[in-house]
């Protein structure tokens, strides 16, 4: 379904010289943009013949495709198993099995790449499963159409405008795909930037220790092979703390990691702007599954490092250029 946008007018400051626009999907009924690329993955499977009533769908998922799709699934009476590894969101987890869906966890292999540990038990249950069939996020055309058919054309419509800029988050890269498509189709003037997390392999990323799901990928997803952003922003975990804590006490938006990376990449642009410059953001999912991890000072310590020195940054205007 359609979600709003919102200005984020305070969000650098009483001095903030762009215009920041915010999509708010993290409004969608499953609680994500993954709602929409849900829809998009199944109506194809069920177009296609390749699914019907009373079929399975087994998917590789971090917590939010998994929620929309177990949702969306139990609308349609099918069966859902998502695989999922030790990172995934728990708060997602339990709406997984809410929602009726199997969910199988795989271990974290030797050489660490859990993505390709998720797709490769993936392949394992179809080969079991009589009739089972994969959604395929990471190379099914049908994930970017829902953002090209929606997400980008919603953005435009409600703000009048093509934006000056776009940041999307990736993962897939279906989201960033579909944006790109709806871009280039309608020749809007549009930069495309991709916010990745620090240790993703996407767009020739360095593999690296990722604590945080729902952004990066473990290896280079089809769909990625497609895209051609303007710039990527590689953004470390602790910038990603850093902007979702921003985001919620100068915006009141409280939202998940990847909201945060992309707010920590407007950031890291934001001096190289031009004054009345309009920046588009997605704010990708919502913030209470995060709440024992991103907003966790405890967790944040062990996990990330000195909470009091991230905190007291945020005392900045521009916490990211700043420091």
């Amino acid at each position: 379904m359609p979600s709003p946008i919102t200005s984020l007018d305070g969000l650098f400051g009483p001095q903030q010289q762009v215009r920041v626009m915010a999509k708010l999907d993290l409004l969608q009924v499953s609680g994500s943009t993954k709602e929409r690329t849900a829809a998009s993955l199944l109506a194809g499977l069920m177009e296609r013949g390749e699914l019907q009533p009373g079929g399975t769908v087994v998917e590789s998922t971090s917590g939010n495709l998994g929620s929309a799709l177990a949702r969306q699934c139990a609308l349609l009476g099918v069966r859902m198993i998502a695989v999922v590894d030790e990172f995934a969101n728990v708060a997602a987890l339990q709406a997984m099995k809410a929602y009726g869906a199997r969910v199988v966890r795989v271990p974290t292999p030797e050489d660490g790449n859990r993505l390709r540990a998720r797709v490769l038990k993936v392949a394992e249950l179809l080969e079991e499963i009589p009739g089972a069939v994969t959604t395929n996020q990471y190379g099914n055309p049908d994930n970017a159409r829902a953002h090209d058919l929606t997400t980008m054309p919603e953005f435009v419509s409600a703000l009048g405008a093509p934006p000056d800029r776009m940041y999307v988050a990736v993962s897939t890269t279906g989201t960033l795909l579909g944006c790109q498509n709806a871009i280039e189709r309608a020749g809007w003037p549009t930069v495309l930037v991709a916010v990745d997390a620090a240790g993703s392999v996407l767009f020739d990323g360095e593999r690296g220790e990722r604590r945080l799901p729902g952004l990066g990928a473990g290896f280079v997803t089809e769909l990625s092979r497609h895209t051609r952003p303007g710039a990527v922003r590689r953004i470390t975990e602790a910038d990603m703390v850093r902007g979702c804590r921003m985001l919620a006490r100068r915006e009141g938006i409280l939202s998940g990691a990847s909201t945060g990376a992309i707010v920590a990449a407007i950031g890291q642009d934001l001096d190289a702007m031009e004054a009345g410059t309009t920046v588009g953001m997605l704010v990708h999912d919502g913030g209470l599954p995060y709440l024992p991890t991103v907003y966790d000072d405890d967790w944040v310590s062990a996990n990330i490092g000195d909470v009091d020195a991230l905190d007291t940054s945020l005392d900045l205007a521009n916490p990211f250029t700043a420091r």
